[in-house]
């Protein structure tokens, strides 16, 4: 008999003797490993190094964390547990807003690049795939707490939630089945990533312009799952937030892109202080002089 639903793990902690280990922020550092580690091989066969790799995470993931945390606190106050004071620390609980993440981690990785001497143009067209990988996985963290699902249904692949996590709106009384956005969301940003690493194996993308399709990619995306999506959330002429963040950011990458790729004269991109011409062909050779 085939699965009419997919179900929902009833518990999203692991306890092994005293310890107690929270999946959904288990499930956020397997997402921080893999970007690491795809980051990493594309930066090195771009002829860097891992040194750099790795003080961009240590201060990117930090502020990310950060980041992300506040903005879900700022948009939506209402989904912070109580008390209040203690609530807006508890990652665990689920809540981190991917907008606030990449800009103040983005902030503080480029500022790391920028000190070292490189060039935090190119260190972005690296590591946008392993951003996208790492957002996919970390939806998990939300099947583990059974949270951000979408609307009723009955489909084959609908996700089964228990009744403490289902909506408190009375229209949802009668429904026990939702749609899955997580899974929707990890199947969109896997297809992702292979499509970002084709893109920057088969044209010559001038940096960042890879790092402006993945937001693209992302953005437009994310629009129709926030179309699905019931969990609170503030609205404006008949859209969530986030959707309305969403069409505003594809809008400005997507032209960020065309102008940067089609109507600006980019001539030199180097990884050191001092840039110099870039080979012809997909790939983009960087002086290893200047990487530590």
């Amino acid at each position: 008999m085939l699965l009419a639903y997919i179900p929902s793990p009833h518990n999203g902690q692991l306890d092994i003797g005293p310890l107690t280990l929270h999946l959904y922020g288990l499930t956020l550092l397997v997402a921080i490993l893999t970007c690491i580690w795809l980051t990493g091989r594309r930066w090195v066969a771009l002829g860097g190094e891992w040194d750099l790799v790795w003080r961009v995470a240590v201060w990117g993931v930090a502020f990310g964390v950060v980041g992300a945390r506040a903005y879900h606190d700022i948009t939506s106050w209402s989904e912070v547990p109580s008390p209040k004071w203690k609530g807006i620390f508890e990652v665990w609980q689920g809540g981190l807003g991917i907008w606030g993440g990449i800009l103040l981690g983005g902030l503080a990785g480029g500022w790391v690049i920028r000190r070292a001497g490189f060039n935090a143009r190119m260190f972005m067209d690296a590591v946008a795939p392993g951003l996208l990988l790492a957002q996919g996985i970390g939806r998990i963290g939300n099947w583990w707490n059974q949270e951000l699902y979408g609307k009723p249904s009955k489909l084959p692949w609908a996700l089964k939630i228990d009744v403490d996590h289902r909506p408190t709106d009375p229209k949802y009384a009668n429904a026990a089945t939702f749609q899955p956005t997580f899974l929707y969301e990890l199947m969109w940003d896997l297809a992702g990533v292979g499509i970002l690493i084709w893109v920057a194996r088969r044209f010559r993308i001038k940096a960042p312009g890879l790092f402006a399709l993945y937001v693209s990619y992302y953005t437009f995306g994310r629009f129709f799952e926030e179309l699905l999506r019931i969990d609170p959330a503030h609205h404006f002429a008949g859209l969530r937030l986030n959707a309305w963040v969403s069409v505003v950011v594809f809008v400005c990458s997507t032209a960020f892109f065309i102008w940067w790729q089609f109507f600006r004269d980019e001539t030199a991109q180097s990884v050191g202080k001092k840039p110099r011409p870039l080979p012809e062909g997909p790939k983009m050779a960087i002086p290893r002089g200047r990487v530590r």
